[in-house]
């Protein structure tokens, strides 16, 4: 026979002090649990949402970032007349050579400055990426232009629409500011690939290669051809792999944000554990007559645990709840891939909810287990009398 649930509901009421000060460590427990993981879930979507499977990015031979490889335009010639490559119109290889780079700029939460990435492609790259223009218009090839993301706009004074930027060898107009949607994109400056070259001084210096397969069967054959061209000394990957990558930016966030969640989660098992315990010692008389009334000690040590978890998940939901406005808010990161800053929109997600109300059952479960235990092995007699 096992006690209803109802009485355990009632005993959490009852204790309604003890019963609140362990729900809200609890609850702060899984609420900066549930932020870490919607901070890297934020960060994957960026990334995933930037990447095309149709598309593959060439870098230089054991390169792993645009920033410190180097393509040549011979380099690019030679791999637009790839026939895997799709055709933009009647006859425009889809393959866009760009130039990557960092620049300076102070922000909204830096004034001494944070680095942003600045690419410098061709119409062909601009096309290839989900990318509309929000404010203005896009650059003129050969002119002194750029076009700024909207998380740029968004936390960078300097980076507004008709403002000018410094950098290379002169000032560049904002002429534009591009919208990516969830995209890292909204994180970077883009201008014209050879004024920007020029700039820079590295017309034969180039970052990398970006191709489009001319469909979803040619990309595995499109990477091995380029791979296998001995001439070009590359490494071609999928976008979206290269993409995957970059998302370590986000784990020393994610390890910090689990480690500090494990903390808080000991002191809230002790915080559960004593309440369940001073629970124990005020209902002796009470696990006394649910043992005369035929209760078995398994269905008390149950009732034990069962409270300790109704306890715990309903401190869970309140935590998921607290952080759900998360999913408003937009931060950035340092990536010590492209070591410039990556802006994304926190995503609290059913995977981070589940990990967040799991992480409270656990922390429920620890608290819960010696109490119950030591309700359920009280002798019928001895329960009596202490009450």
């Amino acid at each position: 026979m096992n006690i209803p649930i109802a009485y355990n509901l009632r005993n959490l009421v009852v204790r309604k002090t003890t019963t609140l000060m362990t729900a809200m460590s609890i609850v702060f427990t899984v609420a900066v649990l549930v932020a870490s993981l919607a901070l890297v879930n934020g960060l994957h979507i960026a990334f995933a949402e930037t990447a095309n499977p149709l598309q593959v990015l060439v870098l230089r031979k054991g390169g792993t970032s645009e920033l410190g490889s180097v393509m040549s335009p011979e380099t690019y010639e030679h791999i637009r007349t790839n026939p895997g490559i799709a055709r933009w119109g009647a006859s425009v290889p889809m393959a866009s050579l760009e130039m990557v780079t960092v620049i300076n700029l102070s922000s909204v939460d830096s004034p001494r400055g944070m680095n942003l990435t600045l690419r410098g492609l061709p119409e062909i790259g601009i096309v290839m990426r989900p990318v509309k223009l929000a404010q203005g218009r896009w650059v003129q090839p050969g002119q002194r232009e750029i076009v700024v993301g909207k998380s740029v706009a968004k936390r960078y004074p300097g980076a507004q629409l008709g403002k000018r930027l410094r950098f290379g060898r002169g000032d560049w107009e904002i002429v534009g500011v591009m919208d990516g949607g969830q995209t890292a994109v909204n994180s970077e400056i883009w201008g014209d690939v050879y004024q920007i070259s020029s700039d820079f001084n590295r017309q034969n210096d180039l970052s990398s290669i970006l191709v489009r397969a001319a469909d979803a069967g040619t990309v595995s054959a499109l990477i091995r051809s380029l791979n296998d061209d001995a001439q070009l000394n590359i490494t071609a990957m999928p976008e979206a792999q290269y993409y995957n990558s970059q998302t370590s930016a986000g784990a020393p966030l994610e390890f910090m944000g689990i480690f500090v969640a494990v903390i808080m989660a000991i002191g809230s098992s002790f915080a559960a554990m004593n309440t369940m315990y001073a629970a124990v010692a005020r209902r002796t008389r009470e696990i006394g007559t649910l043992r005369t009334l035929g209760f078995s000690q398994a269905s008390i040590m149950l009732s034990f645990v069962l409270e300790s978890l109704l306890l715990a998940v309903l401190a869970g939901i309140a935590g998921c709840l607290m952080t759900l406005p998360l999913n408003l808010m937009t931060t950035g990161v340092g990536s010590f891939v492209s070591f410039s800053e990556i802006a994304f929109r926190f995503h609290v997600g059913p995977g981070a909810v589940a990990g967040g109300i799991t992480f409270a059952l656990l922390v429920g479960l620890a608290g819960g287990w010696l109490p119950a235990r030591m309700a359920a092995k009280k002798e019928i007699l001895a329960a009596l009398r202490e009450g």
